[in-house]
């Protein structure tokens, strides 16, 4: 019996993202040079993603427009994943589904890598068609995060 193919979506060289995980899918993944999983759902991913080789950052959100993703999850995220990135290697951001909290996540790396949101959600969605960054919650974030980095790195 042949194993499903991994959701996985490359969003750039250095980013991917997908639906959560499974765990027969490691190996193909590690293949992809991701090092980093940055983990979004409040429960966890196979115990095989939170331990080396992989690096792990679970930042539990719930995808709801009651409750917004908070600004410093998005960031916890963008910090862990920034100096992997910088190393040469990948980062793979997940959710349930793939299509919002992981897709808000990784439009929040793009922007600190010099993207604007705007940028940065076209190609998200462009890489990945089901992705939805500009659900109104989700983009809220994202441009709320724009902002805030921006003025962080005092290019506003």
């Amino acid at each position: 019996m042949q194993t499903q193919s991994p959701d996985v979506s490359r969003i750039t060289d250095y980013l991917f993202l997908s639906s959560l995980p499974k765990h027969e899918h490691a190996a193909h993944i590690w293949d992809l040079g991701v090092r980093l999983i940055v983990s979004l759902p409040l429960y966890w991913p196979p115990k095989v993603y939170r331990q080396p080789p992989f690096a792990f950052v679970h930042c539990p959100t719930i995808d709801s427009p009651l409750t917004p993703i908070p600004i410093f999850m998005l960031r916890r995220g963008v910090r862990a994943a920034l100096p992997v990135i910088e190393h040469g290697e990948s980062v793979l951001i997940h959710c349930k589904a793939g299509v919002h909290r992981s897709v808000a996540m990784a439009t929040c790396i793009l922007i600190a890598h010099g993207y604007t949101a705007d940028e940065a959600m076209a190609l998200v969605v462009e890489q990945r068609p089901v992705a939805d960054p500009y659900a109104p919650y989700i983009q809220s974030r994202i441009r709320k995060f724009e902002q805030s980095w921006q003025r962080r790195q005092g290019t506003s």
